[in-house]
């Protein structure tokens, strides 16, 4: 058991900054236990989750509604639509607009894409993504700028990203998505490090990205957190979850 701080709970500041909880989580299709699953993320308390490998076949829509509302979210995008990388959020959030992305396929590798939306806290308003990029090292930097050019058009001061990256930190890919971003772990390291695979972790290849502008106050794999048991993060999938409080400026 890992003893932790408290990660703080999502709030508005007097001073209109919003602190929320990020989850990203790669979910494995919802193959697993879901049950687990749902727990896992009804105690993270997560204003927003960045899904990697929700549903993309028969009735896709209906498997992850039901997980968003076993754990007291709603699905805000993403799924089928954006192959595979989905968001989920708590009713504390106005979502502005969505945007599904499918990047360019490359011959004999998986159809990637990008799930994306401009959401609203109170009074701030910011960006989310999440990515789930290729398992080829070259197709997967190219992914790494394209997420980059989308967090830059979107027209919004802040953003989130996150997502599995399918590589570690010393990785090209991991560095340039960290030198145009904050990898939220690397800056205030909270809970466990490694996220790969769930039943014996050795490595980091999941993560939650912010631009420079939001306070990162807590990033890590959230076990030993109440609620969330070593049995049920091994069930739930292969991947553990990466969960990051943020500060984001009114």
């Amino acid at each position: 058991m890992i003893h932790m701080t408290p990660l703080p709970n999502s709030r508005t500041e007097p001073d209109g900054s919003a602190v929320i909880r990020v989850l990203g989580y790669n979910i494995r299709s919802m193959r697993d236990d879901t049950a687990a699953l749902a727990r896992v993320l009804t105690a993270c308390a997560p204003d927003l989750v960045l899904v990697q490998e929700a549903p993309i076949f028969f009735r896709w829509r209906k498997k992850l509604a039901r997980l968003a509302a076993a754990s007291g979210l709603v699905v805000l995008t993403g799924g089928g639509t954006a192959a595979g990388p989905a968001i989920l959020c708590s009713l504390r959030a106005t979502v502005e607009r969505t945007e599904d992305v499918l990047l360019p396929l490359t011959p004999g590798q998986h159809r990637r894409g990008l799930a994306t939306a401009v959401v609203r806290f109170a009074g701030v308003r910011f960006g989310v993504l999440s990515c789930h990029l290729s398992l080829e090292r070259r197709e997967r930097h190219a992914q790494g700028g394209m997420l980059l050019d989308r967090l830059a058009g979107m027209g919004v001061e802040h953003a989130i990203a996150g997502g599995d990256l399918n590589e570690r930190p010393d990785g090209p890919t991991f560095a340039r998505l960290a030198t145009g971003l904050q990898d939220c772990r690397t800056a205030a390291p909270w809970g466990a490090e490694h996220t790969f695979p769930a039943t014996a972790p050795d490595r980091r290849i999941d993560a939650v990205f912010a631009t420079k502008g939001v306070e990162v106050l807590g990033c890590g794999v959230p076990a030993g957190l109440p609620g969330v048991t070593e049995s049920d993060l091994r069930a739930a999938t292969d991947h553990l979850p990466v969960l990051a409080a943020l500060r984001i400026p009114a």
